[in-house]
């Protein structure tokens, strides 16, 4: 009978939690790309931590927090797999704390993107942006939200890896913090007004 109740168990539907939301920015760990283009995904999930007065603790593939907002759950993830393997961060977590995929919002740099210009998409090709491509590859799909945060492309032709491991000029230093809290307001709405009321409203600006 110990096998019959196996069975039963692995039929099992896992139950997701709707008030749960997985927030994962994206970027690589290590002092040698702190305050680089490509980890602003780990600059906006810091500073919503931030602003709730969390701290990051180390977890299993990554570092995690979690704040309170108007009822809901958010779980901040800071992948440590580095940005090219992020999909298995993303994958154990969204499992683990039983995140519907519709709850599940990425933040990421994005070249396309004037500097701190926002975008809010429900789903959509990686754009050749390797982390994305490999959450696609361990979610089966890419029908989960991302929020692009804009880096611009002002690099020379041949430079694009140099300008997107580069540190903040002093001008987007400067304007970074306003970046970050606009950031923040869109996820934060993200969970709790949903993704459609969420791009209407930020979207257009």
């Amino acid at each position: 009978m110990k096998w019959l109740f196996n069975l039963f168990k692995k039929r099992e539907k896992v139950v997701e939690d709707p008030m749960k939301y997985l927030i994962v920015g994206l970027g690589n760990m290590g002092p040698d790309y702190d305050d680089t283009r490509h980890n602003v995904g780990f600059a906006v999930v810091d500073h919503i931590a931030e602003e709730a007065g969390v701290e990051f603790k180390d977890d299993t593939l990554g570092d995690l927090a979690t704040i309170k907002h108007k009822g809901r759950t958010l779980i901040l993830l800071k992948p440590s797999t580095y940005m090219n393997r992020s999909g298995k961060a993303v994958r154990h977590w969204l499992q683990k704390e039983r995140v519907q995929r519709e709850n599940l919002l990425i933040v990421v740099d994005e070249l396309q993107l004037p500097f701190g210009k926002l975008r809010l998409k429900g789903k959509g090709s990686d754009g050749g942006h390797n982390g994305l491509k490999d959450i696609n590859q361990m979610l089966g799909g890419n029908n989960y939200a991302r929020l692009r945060v804009g880096i611009g492309n002002d690099f020379p032709k041949g430079r694009q890896v140099d300008y997107v491991l580069g540190k903040w000029n002093n001008e987007e230093a400067d304007g970074l913090s306003k970046v970050l809290k606009n950031a923040s307001a869109v996820v934060k709405s993200f969970a709790s007004i949903g993704l459609k009321f969420t791009m209407e409203q930020f979207n257009k600006k």
